[in-house]
């Protein structure tokens, strides 16, 4: 049993019996239903009340068989394969027409896990070409799509976008690179490190947006804290020194660090623009994050447990990450660092949130013991679904 089959065909027979449940679905579109039988039906259904069908302005107890005919031939214009006895499935597949808006929330929360996966595939696959071609814009741009996307749904649903921890907070495995991608990551930071620590001040032209975690080889990372280490207490930067702190560290005890890294650190060709190789690793990092993140949101995506609420702040929180590296990018390309703003909720967008805030009647307060609860209408639309 499929339970957004069901809820799609619920959501469908309840406005082939009752026309008017449409006026209550104002916030569901066709493109949220997952079959493409299901989309074109609805967008027809929609097309028929806005050119007025009879149908529509009466009220009728049950199906008006112009109602469903026409639907029917509307629908049959834009998909193949609907025929005509498949609305009397729908109809018989809706237990009550008025829980339309409830069978409606079913469609629109499976349509978020469904849109927020796609949205993550693509960051992901972005992420890979960017990775093998040496740029970022293509991931960059899609994980600003993948932010819209969840802003949108967001408003949709009737709750505010904000990133929130998940917990537990998921361990997402680093990104497995190819090895032509490592390899050529590994010279870059190698060389890098090289300069750092042959080259007077050059630390200064990197240590203001080149963190430690842009370095994708873990040995990498920690010379480069050791770099940072030296270069915070203001002492001399040279190979000795790097050894020195290194062991004060217990890198080389514990075998983070061994002989191989220093040699091809200590020995390699210590000249070059540091600038130049810090903006090639952090390109580095910038794809490696957007990958992670990619899989961190498609992994939430898949989660059918979590509520649409709890899926789109989660996954803002995974895309954090992204957010900070690009805005180091930024500053080391002299660009001045641009955050998103959320456009503004439109009143049309939030009929979801009063339909899942609206309680159902109980017993008078004076036949309840105890305190009286806050309203319905006076909680925040997002409590209890994320």
């Amino acid at each position: 049993m499929n339970p957004l089959l069901k809820a799609e065909q619920a959501v469908l027979g309840s406005v082939l019996i009752e026309p008017g449940q449409l006026d209550r679905l104002d916030w569901l579109a066709p493109d949220h239903f997952q079959r493409p039988v299901h989309r074109a039906l609805f967008a027809a259904l929609r097309t028929l009340r806005k050119v007025g069908h009879p149908a529509v302005a009466g009220e009728r107890s049950a199906p008006s068989l112009s109602w469903v005919t026409d639907a029917v031939d509307e629908a049959g214009r834009h998909v193949r394969g609907l025929t005509a006895a498949y609305p009397h499935t729908l109809i018989s597949a809706c237990p009550r027409s008025e829980h339309a808006p409830v069978y409606g929330r079913m469609v629109l929360e499976g349509a978020i896990h469904r849109s927020v996966t796609e949205h993550a595939i693509r960051l992901h696959q972005a992420a890979r070409a960017d990775a093998l071609l040496g740029e970022v814009e293509g991931a960059l741009h899609h994980a600003d799509v993948l932010t819209e996307v969840l802003g949108d749904l967001a408003r949709r649903w009737g709750t505010e976008p904000r990133p929130v921890a998940p917990v537990p907070v998921p361990v997402t495995a680093p990104l497995a690179p190819s090895s032509v991608r490592a390899s050529r990551a590994a010279e870059d930071e190698q060389f890098l490190l090289a300069v750092l620590a042959e080259r007077p001040g050059a630390v200064d032209e990197v240590v203001g947006w080149l963190r430690p975690d842009d370095f994708a080889d873990p040995a990498h990372q920690q010379l480069y804290r050791c770099l940072g280490a030296l270069h915070h207490r203001g002492e001399p930067i040279d190979r000795i020194t790097l050894l020195w702190e290194a062991q004060r560290r217990g890198l080389l005890a514990d075998g983070t660090l061994t002989d191989d890294h220093l040699t091809a650190i200590c020995d390699g060709v210590g000249a070059g623009s540091a600038e130049w190789l810090g903006e090639r690793v952090i390109r580095s990092s910038i794809t490696r994050t957007a990958g992670a993140s990619a899989r961190a949101v498609r992994s939430l995506a898949e989660n059918e447990a979590l509520a649409p609420g709890q899926l789109i702040n989660h996954a803002l929180h995974a895309l954090g990450p992204l957010d900070d590296v690009r805005i180091r990018w930024q500053t080391a390309n002299g660009r001045s660092a641009t955050t998103r703003a959320a456009p503004a909720p439109s009143p049309a967008q939030v009929h979801a949130a009063l339909i899942r805030s609206t309680s159902l009647p109980g017993p008078p307060a004076s036949s309840r013991g105890g305190s009286v609860p806050t309203p319905a209408s006076a909680r925040p639309p997002s409590r209890g679904h994320g």
